[in-house]
């Protein structure tokens, strides 16, 4: 499996393409509509979405790939929030309609395009939050980054909550390079070791 990391322009998030064949690809957090653009550019036909949660600097470029037939799934918990009022007012920003194709639960797996995803429920930075392990990678949204974690003031959020989720990603067996939602790459075993918020 390739993994492309898209780094955003502007504030946003961490945008990820997956192929397992070079032609077909999975998205994970679509911050921005350039991003179906660059799958173009790279010979890739988008066949899905994932969501880790819905604040709008990881969802805003989901219309784009809603109005060219893309499924977009999210967690169980999260749907009703992305466009609840709470969250469509947050920092003023609004986001584009997009409608969630299929909600995944806690441990579901599902195989999209050759690659086998397997959803972690991971509620704290909001209260639907979710994470992919894909292989040996897990992809943390904004639960899980490089020696910190998600903020819990916004609308869902919940401080007890995100270091219980931290706990169960930590407990996962063996390593695995986690993808965060903002900035730099890391390791499941290094936030055991190094992480400051949360003790393994």
């Amino acid at each position: 499996m390739k993994v492309y990391k898209i780094p955003p322009q502007g504030f946003a998030s961490n945008s990820y393409i997956l192929t397992a064949d070079g032609k077909n690809a999975v998205i994970i957090d679509c911050a921005q509509p350039r991003v179906f653009s660059i799958c173009r550019e790279k010979g890739l036909t988008p066949r899905a979405v994932l969501l880790t949660h819905g604040h709008f600097d990881h969802v805003c470029g989901c219309a784009k790939f809603y109005e060219e037939g893309v499924k977009i799934y999210c967690g169980e918990n999260e749907k009703d929030f992305i466009f609840c009022d709470d969250n469509k007012s947050l920092f003023g920003v609004n986001i584009p309609y997009f409608d969630i194709y299929k909600t995944l639960s806690d441990g579901e797996e599902v195989e999209i395009a050759g690659i086998k995803i397997k959803t972690v429920f991971t509620p704290g930075h909001t209260a639907g939050g979710v994470c992919y392990i894909v292989e040996g990678c897990l992809f943390s949204g904004d639960t899980l980054f490089c020696e910190s974690v998600g903020r819990t003031d916004l609308p869902t959020g919940n401080a007890s909550e995100i270091i219980k989720s931290v706990k169960k990603l930590f407990a996962l067996k063996g390593n695995y390079k986690v993808y965060c939602g903002h900035d730099s790459d890391t390791t499941l075993e290094h936030e055991r070791n190094f992480n400051p918020y949360v003790k393994y």
